[in-house]
């Protein structure tokens, strides 16, 4: 693989070279930084660098990756929570912590590997061999509904509503403080956020259209439970634009506040609603499914008053 280049900006002074990689490269952990730079893998203005190298800013740094090492989706018996299946789609709950797709880092244990063993041929194509069937994704330490397509045409036909904003997706949510008003909407544009290459932000550079509308269902005492309806479907959108207005998901550590929250697996963010044209009948589909044990133990305890120390 070419080596890639990297210039270190002003920002970046007093950062660790691992830490600068990892948050330049999105599948670099810091770990595996260290490991390229101790395997003398990575310069620092033309000198081969150090593991204790800190960037004063302007450098260029280059990295020769590694060639990923390949990855086969493989049918995998996982149970599936499965809310609507036939001929043509199938619509699951997915609980938090499980990825939807192979990845680096991620080669199996997926949605997708449940999904192949479930449907065995059964699925669309038109995603690729590690992406079979899977029309919309939700993050993983996200929970809720996510529809897979079990044929091209029905998958041609969802991405289009998806598209033409006719699928509709629905979410509920716990955020961080009391917003003001009681429904908004957030129209701000999405893009890979220029320092952390993991992370999203709201940005003008490279941005794209993003549109959350947002509804309160029940406030407590610093905290709001509210509905949110996706216009778009941009990585991270809701954690993204949520935590822009000031009101950051409950337990998203990467948007908010980076001490986990004791008896949640990640954010406080559950897809409760599918909305869409069935592919082949054109009949409108609404389907739901509760929210998950988590998310109710934690608006009981919200309830009560009682924190999560």
């Amino acid at each position: 693989m070419e080596p890639i280049r990297l210039t270190a900006g002003s920002e970046d002074a007093g950062l660790r070279l691992d830490s600068f990689l990892s948050a330049a490269l999105a599948s670099m952990t810091r770990s595996a930084a260290a490991r390229l730079i101790e395997s003398g893998q990575v310069t620092v203005n033309g000198k081969t660098a150090v593991k204790s190298c800190r960037l004063s800013g302007g450098e260029t740094v280059c990295a020769a990756l590694p060639d990923p090492e390949p990855i086969e989706a493989l049918p995998q018996d996982i149970p599936l929570d499965v809310v609507y299946e036939d001929g043509d789609v199938i619509v699951v709950n997915k609980p938090a912590g499980l990825v939807v797709h192979p990845a680096p880092g991620h080669p199996d244990g997926t949605l997708v590997n449940a999904l192949l063993h479930h449907c065995g041929a059964g699925l669309s194509g038109v995603g690729g061999a590690l992406r079979p069937g899977i029309v919309h994704r939700i993050d993983r330490d996200t929970s809720g509904l996510i529809i897979a397509a079990k044929n091209d045409a029905a998958h041609q036909a969802l991405s289009a509503q998806l598209q033409d904003h006719t699928l509709a997706r629905i979410y509920e949510a716990v955020v961080v403080g009391n917003l003001k008003e009681d429904a908004g909407a957030v129209d701000a544009p999405i893009g890979r956020h220029h320092t952390d290459r993991k992370k999203m932000a709201v940005t003008d550079r490279g941005g794209k259209p993003a549109v959350t509308h947002w509804e309160v269902l029940r406030r407590f005492q610093g905290f709001t439970h509210i509905r949110c309806r996706l216009e778009t479907g941009r990585t991270h959108q809701i954690r993204v634009h949520m935590a822009y207005t000031g009101h950051p998901i409950w337990g998203d550590t990467v948007y908010g506040a980076k001490k986990p929250v004791p008896g949640l697996t990640g954010q406080c963010l559950h897809a409760v609603g599918l909305k869409f044209r069935h592919p082949r009948s054109g009949e409108a589909m609404e389907l739901a499914c509760p929210l998950s044990e988590e998310f109710e133990a934690a608006l009981e305890r919200l309830e009560g008053g009682r924190s999560f120390s």
